[in-house]
């Protein structure tokens, strides 16, 4: 696959839209994951990852090792969610989110499913920080020096904030 990917990404560069379409269908589900996960609905996720595609679309040429690609369409994300998460901190308390939160647990989208309201709950009292930490690791796999790279912490950070998010969540869902 990792050739494929690879192969793939240098198409898109020399202007391939089919390329990108194959990369996108290729990153699409984690993508969303991510973003569900840390935003805790549908519709800003989907916003959210449609804007980092259109932002990764616009700047595939500037990617320098076409290996790297998921995890810069990844740090493109996090900077998305970031911007979302702020936008939603502008806009209303943490405390109205959480209350929001429990019309709007996610129903089934694709063949993404959460087993359990209260996870998606403890989730949004995490820090914004701590989900993404979680969520790149726990749900998409990367490595704490891959999460250290895209969100721009040392990766010793990446290990202490993921083990304090994962106490914080035990202690929620009791």
């Amino acid at each position: 696959m990792g050739l494929e990917l690879t192969a793939a990404v240098e198409r898109a560069q020399s202007g391939d839209t089919q390329a990108f379409a194959e990369l996108y269908s290729l990153v699409y589900k984690d993508l969303y994951r991510l973003a569900l996960m840390n935003l805790g609905n549908e519709h800003d996720a989907s916003d959210v990852v449609s804007d980092t595609v259109l932002e990764a679309y616009k700047n595939i040429r500037k990617l320098r090792d076409a290996a790297a690609f998921r995890s810069w369409i990844t740090a493109i994300l996090t900077a998305q969610i970031n911007k979302k998460l702020k936008e939603y901190m502008d806009q209303r308390s943490l405390r109205e989110d959480i209350e929001d939160l429990e019309d709007e647990v996610p129903d089934e989208h694709t063949d993404i499913k959460f087993g359990r309201a209260d996870l998606v709950q403890a989730m949004q009292r995490l820090s914004a920080e701590e989900r993404q930490v979680l969520s790149l690791s726990v749900v998409s796999g990367y490595k704490s020096e891959e999460i250290a790279e895209i969100m721009g912490i040392p990766a010793n950070t990446v290990r202490s904030k993921a083990a304090r998010a994962k106490e914080k969540l035990r202690n929620y869902l009791e």
